[in-house]
């Protein structure tokens, strides 16, 4: 499961001594303002400011603590101009995500500032110096942004950076399970050594079989508290058999003690291995869309890319869903959207419960698995899908549109929702064939793409908008 916490970002802030005999205590001064834009901006993420960084030996020394320390990432601040060149060997060691703010303490130059004020406030031509010294040291894979450090525009900004940051510290962290595979099925297929290099996470092959054992451990009384929850929680078919829902609640609490004791962040599980195994009554609907409820990473069919970017986005967000495409709707202008039944139930429409079906289900020649049904919120939403192209190119195509509140369609017993895409239903889909877009997505409410495209840039891989 991923830690519910803030991004931890370093403020590097840069000046030089230059100006201590003409200005006496311009250390302080501008050390205060640093500490204020930490301030400003803690509700976006935890900060680390030791100090000024006034000379290379500065620089080194800080850049490279917040790198041993593992922060997310750094945002760098000219507190007055530095010579750049100062910052190449730090920037050469450097391995985390930069940001490079070209702020000042007053957003307004007025008639009574004198030298010292505009000393304080000089900070743009060192963000000159600063960026070119990044550009051709490390690349072009950094952010940047000019803005009054006190607006909302600047936090914002600030905001999505650091949650990428995070992300994309954390999909280097991250162990995917990987459970049986459906056969033929190509666009899920990937080089699980580059997506590891270059996306982050860690995808091993695992047994079915210690999710069975971890269930026929459940007792009778956990069970029965989990029944008790899905109860609360669901508005449970009156004719839903005790058997098959107690039965969902052990696979549910045995996937989980899999997931917890393996230290993993997700996980994906065909259909077909349960059969295969011959032990299992039902497949894994309703452990699926708990799980995912619960902030893991789920994709069906043994598609651990999905499954990757489902606990990605729950880091870059909250409250990621697994989904594809069904269906197009060319009088809506949408596509109908759901899967077998798995769904964070999460994203659910507020004005109406999550039913838990008692659902007849052909895939997987299984028993009847209680399945969350529901329509999405309806809002804007951002979908994306991960692409494995060939050696360690990948690309994430992403698609901007709306949840449509749309009518009930009372024979689909699965999580669904109409998306219609704001490029429009024909080129919105013709652009996604031509990238590549996989047919799973994952889903986030709100317009995300800033977020998923900063990701990318810190990945180094080829973000697509269509």
């Amino acid at each position: 499961m991923i830690d519910d916490r803030k991004p931890r970002i370093g403020l590097l802030g840069i000046m030089q001594e230059l100006y201590d005999d003409d200005i006496p205590n311009i250390t302080e001064h501008q050390e205060k303002y640093a500490r204020e834009v930490c301030d400003q901006l803690s509700d976006v993420a935890d900060w680390e400011f030791p100090r000024a960084a006034r000379n290379r030996d500065d620089i080194e020394e800080i850049l490279g603590d917040f790198n041993h320390h593992g922060l997310d990432g750094v945002m760098i601040v000219m507190l007055t101009y530095g010579p750049a060149m100062r910052t190449v060997r730090a920037l050469q060691n450097n391995n985390l995500p930069l940001l490079l703010a070209n702020i000042q303490p007053v957003p307004e130059v007025t008639t009574d500032w004198d030298m010292d004020d505009l000393t304080y406030n000089q900070g743009i031509h060192g963000a000159q110096d600063m960026a070119n010294a990044i550009l051709r040291t490390s690349g072009d894979n950094f952010e940047v942004i000019s803005a009054d450090w006190k607006s909302d525009e600047f936090e914002a900004y600030v905001g999505d950076w650091a949650s990428a940051a995070q992300t994309a510290a954390t999909l280097k962290e991250m162990k995917i399970a990987s459970i049986g595979k459906m056969h033929g099925m190509g666009d899920t297929l990937s080089d699980e050594a580059a997506f590891t290099r270059i996306v982050g996470p860690e995808v091993n092959r695992e047994y079915i079989g210690q999710i069975y054992r971890n269930m026929e451990a459940v007792s009778d009384e956990e069970i029965e508290t989990q029944v008790a929850t899905e109860k609360e929680r669901f508005e449970v078919d009156e004719d839903m058999p005790a058997q098959n829902l107690n039965y969902a609640a052990r696979m549910y609490l045995g996937f989980k003690q899999f997931l917890e004791e393996g230290n993993y962040s997700g996980f994906s599980a065909h259909f077909d291995t349960f059969k295969g195994d011959g032990r299992f009554d039902q497949i894994n609907m309703l452990a699926a869309s708990n799980l995912m409820a619960e902030g893991y990473g789920y994709a069906a069919e043994g598609d651990t890319n999905t499954a990757s970017m489902v606990a990605a986005a729950h880091v870059l967000d909250e409250n990621a869903h697994f989904t594809e495409m069904y269906a197009m709707d060319f009088k809506r202008g949408s596509m109908l959207m759901s899967h077998m039944g798995e769904g964070n139930w999460k994203v659910a429409r507020s004005d109406e419960p999550v039913r838990l079906a008692n659902r007849e289900l052909g895939i997987g020649d299984l028993d009847n698995p209680p399945t969350t049904v529901f329509r999405t919120e309806p809002g804007p939403a951002t979908i994306a899908s991960i692409v494995h192209l060939v050696g360690d190119e990948f690309r994430l195509v992403v698609a901007q549109g709306e949840v449509l509140d749309s009518q009930k369609y009372p024979t689909i017993e699965m999580p669904y929702f109409h998306f219609k895409p704001d490029s429009g239903l024909r080129d919105c889909n013709d652009n996604w064939l031509r990238a590549g877009g996989t047919h799973h997505q994952t889903l986030l409410m709100g317009d995300q793409r800033r977020k998923w495209q900063m990701l990318c840039r810190i990945l180094d891989i080829e973000y697509v908008e269509v």
